[in-house]
């Protein structure tokens, strides 16, 4: 039997559209995206399937990702019986990945990151908060670059490790567009500043920690069925206790996704992706020699599951 580990994807994979698939051909998705809408009193089918703003906006984006890949994995649960190593997710994903792991229902999870996409908001409101992808330099030059520009009073910070190479700041919008010029001067290949509102994995959130606690006291359980692998440390947790308290870390910390594919790829024979896109698959081909396949529609979770019984 091959070892396989579930891999959840983070805010930036989402797209109109996605599950429906699913939604047409499964009463698992039309359950499930009906009692979400109930859950939280707006109608999931127009959010994901029909143009919309709203999709955009982190409160929405971050529950709908996480439906969906919810969906993949209950519908690839019902066609096969595998139990993972261990699930981790990118950012937003590792709530996926809690879900997964039999921590926390679906719906008490929509409802949990629907409130952390709102207290985000909250935080970055009025502070002009943004991201910046940036390629081809070391974490360790960025690091010290970012340092060393808080030291002059610019609010920059490291948030997500995607791969080598390739690295997410978060902070002030304008302290990012200003450093631009002095990132590509050092090397990189492109600064690029996104067209983001608020910033992810950094002390602009420091707030959302403490409003964000008493919904994880609520929702989380201890019956973990697997551990997961958290984004601060790249090892892997099982407690309702080390949930809150990683989670919570999450929020200010970056995320060590490529840390945590390098540190736990040696336990594993595949990874396999559920929901929207190929967005971890991608990362991981630079990353790792362990293959990585994806649910994110019938035609994908056919051929996983013809792979992995291979």
């Amino acid at each position: 039997m091959k070892k396989i580990a579930f891999i959840f994807p983070g805010q930036g994979s989402q797209k109109i559209g996605m599950g429906k698939d699913f939604f047409e051909n499964s009463d698992i998705a039309k359950d499930m995206i009906s009692k979400a809408s109930q859950r939280l009193g707006f109608n999931f089918e127009e959010l994901l399937f029909e143009e919309n703003d709203n999709l955009s906006k982190t409160e929405f984006t971050q529950p709908a990702i996480l439906l969906v890949s919810s969906i993949a994995n209950e519908i690839f649960k019902s066609q096969c019986d595998i139990k993972p190593e261990f699930v981790l997710g990118h950012s937003l994903g590792e709530f996926s990945a809690l879900v997964a792991s039999g921590a926390i229902n679906y719906l008490d999870a929509i409802e949990l990151v629907h409130k952390r996409g709102l207290f985000m908001t909250e935080a970055c409101s009025g502070v002009g908060a943004g991201m910046m992808a940036l390629v081809g330099l070391e974490d360790s030059l960025v690091e010290k670059i970012c340092e060393e520009q808080r030291l002059e009073g610019k609010k920059i910070w490291a948030a997500n490790y995607n791969m080598d190479g390739q690295l997410v700041l978060a902070g002030i919008k304008e302290d990012l567009i200003s450093l631009v010029d002095t990132f590509t001067t050092a090397g990189a290949k492109k600064a690029i500043v996104l067209d983001m509102s608020v910033a992810s994995h950094c002390d602009l959130l420091t707030s959302t920690v403490e409003n964000l606690k008493p919904y994880l006291e609520e929702f989380l359980s201890d019956d973990f069925d697997v551990s997961i692998i958290s984004n601060v440390t790249a090892q892997e947790y099982a407690s309702k206790g080390d949930a809150i308290e990683l989670l919570c870390q999450q929020l200010v910390s970056p995320v060590k996704y490529k840390h945590s594919i390098n540190a736990n790829a040696d336990k594993i024979d595949m990874f396999v992706e559920f929901g929207q896109g190929i967005v971890l698959k991608g990362l991981n081909r630079k990353i790792t020699k362990v293959p990585t396949l994806n649910v994110s529609d019938f035609k994908s979770l056919e051929k996983t599951l013809g792979a992995i019984n291979e």
